[in-house]
């Protein structure tokens, strides 16, 4: 059982808003490992929109994602391509 840690910065203009925050969180849903998205101190899980939206996170911001167990790499991998790809905002 791995766990992963990676930070990612918000790429995109208007940030992890509703659409984008739904794109890591259906991302993060495909996987059984447990998905962490932490910022200024505050974890919530990755497979919730409502604490997705919580982090408020804008550009700019890092975001920490954590990732722990059997397919914690794919799920990195996946959540890593959302996070780069601007949210196809960009």
């Amino acid at each position: 059982m791995g766990r992963l840690e990676r930070s990612f910065v918000i790429v995109n203009s208007l940030g992890l808003h509703a659409r984008p925050a739904a794109m890591v969180v259906q991302a993060s849903n495909r996987f059984r490992c447990e998905i962490q998205f932490e910022k200024d101190g505050l974890q919530i899980n990755a497979k919730s929109i409502m604490g997705v939206l919580t982090l408020a996170a804008a550009r700019g911001a890092s975001v920490l994602v954590i990732c722990e167990g059997d397919d914690a790499e794919q799920a990195m991998a996946a959540i890593g391509k959302v996070f780069e790809s601007g949210f196809g905002e960009r």
